[in-house]
This record gives C-alpha cells, structure tokens and sequence, in this order.
C-alpha cells in the first residue's frame, strides 16, 4: 500500500473558534484517534492532495512535531457548499489489530455488453474493507470481462485477497445498461 507523509502541528487552542482561525490560514484541524489519548493537531490543506484527491487508498506517516506516527484517515468532513475540507480524523494502526477502510473500486478487463453498444454505470465508488495493516489493498479490481447487457457485477463476485468486504454481497458495483437506442432497435426488429 502507498504510504505518504504529513507533517501536523499540535493545536493550542480546540473549539469552534480555533477551527475556524485555521480554516482561515488555510490548515484544517484534525484528530488522530487510536493511541492512548486522542491528538488535537492541524495540517497545511494542501498537504491532504496526495492523501483524499487520488484513486488509490495509503496510509500516513504523521509527523506530528518530531514524532511519527502510521495511521489512515479514517473520516473526512467536507463543507456542503463549497466543498472545503473542513476536518479529517485519523486512525493510528496497529499490526495486531483489524482495521476497517473504505477502498476505491477499479475494473479491469473489457465488458462484452459495453462491446456490444451497452453503457458500464458504477455503482459504487468504494466497500469498506476489514483488514490486519499490512493486508490492505490499495485499490479493489472488479472484473468485468463477462458482463452482458443489462447485468451486475457485484459484491459477492469480488475475489479478495487476505482481506474482507463488509458491504452486503447482493449490492451491484457496476452494471451495463441498455441504452435507448438499442431497445428501440430491438423492439423494431421484433415488429
């Protein structure tokens, strides 16, 4: 799994205020959960692009004023409006103990029902994964090289790989529709 580092700065002063002075600098207050106590501190926002805005999962080195710690974002708020990143909670990691993370969704292989004229809509962009640290994937491969018009890939057809996908086995991760032009097509042939 990719590992990027951050370096975090501890925060003085917690509450609604201090938050929103942060926001206004341009950090975003965070919190890193886990340890024997939880950890109040603030990243610079643009130290999260390489950690939120990428297609693959990772894991954080936290350098948080000369000590680090392993962990992964565990949550991530973001305002409703403007979409800022407004707080991320962090979860440290310990090698003898499961972790549960959500994990981007990518296909390989190439649908026989998009050959045919279908649309391939995901469903799904992320399962959340339970896994020991060093057993989580950086990105879940969904195969889609058998994928008729009009159905599924789902859940419970995933192979996973010393790892294991919480969401329920019967949700879809992707389909390939129809579109309307082909059942047009088909309702002329049948006239």
């Amino acid at each position: 799994m990719k590992q990027v580092e951050i370096i975090g700065y501890s925060r003085a002063n917690l509450g609604k205020k201090g938050s929103k002075d942060l926001r206004l600098d341009s950090n975003v207050p965070c919190v890193l959960y886990g340890g024997e106590s939880q950890l109040h501190f603030h990243v610079p926002m643009f130290l999260f692009r390489d950690i939120i805005y990428t297609g693959v999962a990772c894991t954080v080195l936290l350098n948080l004023e000369g000590k680090q710690y392993q962990c992964v974002v565990q949550e991530v708020q973001f305002h409703p409006i403007n979409e800022m990143l407004l707080h991320v909670d962090f979860l440290l990691l310990d090698e003898k103990k499961e972790v549960k993370m959500n994990i981007p969704v990518k296909f390989e292989g190439t649908s026989p029902g998009v050959i045919k004229g279908g649309k391939l809509v995901q469903k799904v962009a992320t399962l959340q994964v339970k896994a020991f640290p060093k057993n989580l994937p950086d990105v879940i491969y969904a195969d889609i090289s058998k994928l008729e018009l009009a159905k599924s890939v789902k859940v419970g057809d995933i192979k996973t790989n010393n790892y294991t996908i919480l969401n329920a086995k019967s949700i879809p991760v992707c389909t390939v529709t129809i579109p309307r032009s082909l059942k047009q097509e088909e309702a002329a042939a049948k006239k």
